[in-house]
């Protein structure tokens, strides 16, 4: 076996459902059950939104979770969509699933980042009690990065780009350090002053860390540092001899550590039922999809190779793959069947094309396998195909009043929002239904329970219904109430009552 092979670590994928928003993720298990678990979190030029995915992790000894920064296209931090948090509540409980499932505890994972990933790494493992950080130059106003240099990040984050959303996402990081979060982390800041986002997204803050009991401030003075993203090439080994001590439970301090935490062929059964669960490819539930042409082992012009067939039903997608390469994707239509043709010409010789289809959460089917022989191009031209129909549009319901955690004085509350080709929408709490309303042609709907709601925090959720019985995805209302207990005022939404 080549020494290449013997460093290259198995990699699961998975989607975790369990939160309101899916999260895609990666796993690998640790050498020789060691008991720790990194978290890494993607910068803005992760391949495939994954960060460090590219083998410099092959040789750590830990568990490794690797989590998806890639929503609707675009990147959010790990924190919102539409300032809708629930996207960071459903990472921090993929986190908290995955440790359960390898039976440990918050103090025995690192989380780890540069840039973007950077900053998600100092939230989560502040905010939700990790031992280990290791953020390398992370952006502190969040908001106004975004809004000036990443426009994608910005329109999903905030949905409506306002002075108000940028000043609120700028607030996030800086205002959980101020407040003394897990002070009892083992932090790690690196950092170098040839970074162009130094003077402004790191220096102004490194005071607020004063009160942490292990904050290290790592700084390269090097003049081959040129720019931010130049400071983790320079730094990698530094990142990965530090991230290997945190591994083997030595943190860079005074006084004496243990470490090691080795487990020779302990259980992995939890994390084992885990994996499978949320696996990203689903077996008999989600069939792999047919190929109709071309036939297996056929002959075929390499400049007329046309792939058609059909997909299970909910499958949107299917995906061509040669040799561990993307090839291209077909959207499928309504009755399941789908068609594509690489631009490209195949080149003469044998081929084989994996294939699977995925659906909207991008769980994907088994892969299909097809071996055909591209020959000499077929002259003159084939003619035009027509191409496979679009995927039929989905609901989507959105929910414009009340706002995301907003606090509406009491004791009445109504929503409001657009679904466009819906008939209804419904509306449940805890698992209680709550009522109905209908939608009006131009999409948009209102809806007044006409009952005194409780003071204090609710989670309602919503979901559009239409006249053949699909629904849209859930979407959920946080907010609060505080009651006043007088006469409901008259018209408009969550008008104040005084």
């Amino acid at each position: 076996m080549s020494k290449a092979a013997q460093n290259t670590r198995r990699i699961f994928t998975g989607v975790d459902s369990s939160g309101a928003v899916p999260i895609e993720y990666r796993f690998s298990h640790a050498r020789n059950g060691n008991r720790h678990l990194v978290v890494v979190f993607a910068n803005f030029t992760a391949p495939d939104e994954y960060g460090m995915s590219n083998g410099v992790l092959d040789k750590v000894r830990s568990n490794i979770l690797w989590i998806r920064d890639k929503f609707d296209g675009a990147n959010s931090y790990y924190l919102c969509k539409g300032m809708d948090f629930s996207l960071e509540q459903s990472v921090a409980g993929l986190i908290s699933r995955v440790l359960n499932a390898l039976s440990l505890t918050p103090a025995d994972c690192t989380t780890i980042g540069s840039s973007k990933g950077g900053s998600a790494a100092l939230y989560f493992g502040l905010k939700y009690g990790l031992k280990n950080v290791v953020t390398s130059v992370p952006q502190f106003l969040i908001g106004s990065y975004v809004r000036a240099g990443i426009p994608g990040a910005a329109r999903l984050m905030m949905g409506e780009v306002t002075d108000q959303n940028v000043h609120f996402l700028d607030s996030v990081l800086p205002d959980l350090v101020r407040s003394g979060a897990n002070r009892g982390a083992n932090i790690y800041l690196i950092t170098s002053a040839q970074d162009d986002q130094y003077t402004r997204e790191v220096e102004p803050f490194l005071g607020l860390f004063q009160g942490y009991e292990n904050f290290n401030f790592l700084f390269n003075d090097s003049p081959l540092v040129a720019s931010h993203s130049s400071v983790v090439p320079r730094n990698l080994p530094t990142i990965m001899g530090l991230l290997n001590l945190l591994v083997e439970g030595i943190t860079p301090r005074m006084g004496a550590v243990s470490y090691g935490y080795e487990q020779p062929g302990r259980d992995t059964s939890g994390i084992d039922a885990y994996l499978e669960e949320t696996s990203q490819v689903r077996g008999g539930s989600f069939p792999r999809p047919v190929i109709s042409m071309p036939l297996a082992h056929a002959q075929v012009p390499g400049n007329a190779v046309r792939f058609t067939g059909t997909a299970p039903p909910g499958a949107v997608r299917v995906s061509f793959w040669e040799n561990g390469k993307y090839q291209g994707a077909s959207p499928v239509a309504a009755d399941g069947s789908w068609a594509w043709q690489r631009e490209k010409p195949w080149a003469a010789g044998k081929h084989t094309v994996r294939v699977f289809a995925a659906d909207a959460s991008n769980y994907q089917t088994e892969r299909t396998e097809l071996v055909f022989t591209a020959v000499e191009n077929a002259t003159p031209p084939l003619p035009e195909y027509e191409q496979a129909p679009p995927p039929a549009q989905r609901l989507v319901l959105s929910v414009t009043a009340p706002a995301a955690h907003q606090q509406i004085p009491g004791p009445a509350a109504g929503f409001a929002g657009h679904a466009p080709g819906a008939v209804r929408v419904d509306f449940h709490e805890g698992g209680v239904n709550l009522g109905t309303c209908e939608v009006r042609p131009d999409g948009s709907w209102t809806w007044e329970p006409g009952w005194a709601w409780n003071e204090g925090d609710h989670f309602v959720e919503a979901v559009a219904v239409d006249a053949a019985g699909n629904a849209s995805p859930w979407a959920a209302v946080p907010f609060s109430l505080v009651n006043t207990y007088s006469a409901p005022a008259q018209g408009g939404y969550f008008s104040p009552r005084y």
